[in-house]
């Protein structure tokens, strides 16, 4: 398993209302895109909080139902593809009791953003769909601050708080400049 980070959605070419979602792994740059709906593109927009909405949508509301009941997001995955479909796993916990929930893999990306949990997906999966980014698309050797934020959560994760808090000096002089 790979961790991976949803890094953008754009308009679909093939028909009207689809969209792409490239979710990217950090270490070997490779991109998964995803075809998805308008509905679903609209959600992970939501929460990557860059669409602001008045009153909670379905997936807050079922995120913070989990949280007030004690349910814990672990992490979510991608699990598998077949037939162009790829199918996804919640890893949840009441801290005692693991489950795993059979997930739309949209709904996994959106409620492990929601919920602050680590996105995965299987190394079978990213080595039938995953491709390499295209020069046009390799991270500048500038960090962006997404770039850096990425590697915050990473850092943070991981609990090496020293890494961290070098990396949010370097986000805040970028977005001072």
């Amino acid at each position: 398993m790979k961790q991976v980070y949803p890094i953008s959605i754009e308009g679909g070419p093939s028909r009207t209302g689809s969209y792409i979602l490239m979710l990217e792994e950090p270490l070997s740059g490779r991109r998964i895109p995803i075809v998805i709906g308008e509905h679903e593109a609209h959600g992970i927009l939501i929460a990557k909080g860059m669409v602001p909405t008045g009153r909670p949508m379905t997936h807050r509301l079922m995120a913070d139902l989990m949280a007030n009941y004690g349910i814990s997001l672990v992490s979510a995955t991608i699990d598998r593809v077949a037939d162009g479909i790829f199918y996804a796993t919640l890893h949840t916990t009441d801290g005692f009791n693991p489950k795993d929930i059979d997930s739309r893999t949209t709904d996994a990306v959106t409620l492990a953003l929601l919920c602050n949990a680590p996105l995965f997906v299987a190394d079978s999966v990213l080595d039938e769909c995953g491709t390499a980014a295209t020069p046009a698309q390799k991270v500048p050797e500038t960090p962006t601050i997404e770039s850096l934020e990425r590697e915050l959560l990473r850092c943070e994760e991981n609990e090496e708080y020293e890494r961290a808090a070098e990396i949010q000096q370097q986000i805040e002089k970028l977005r001072h400049e």
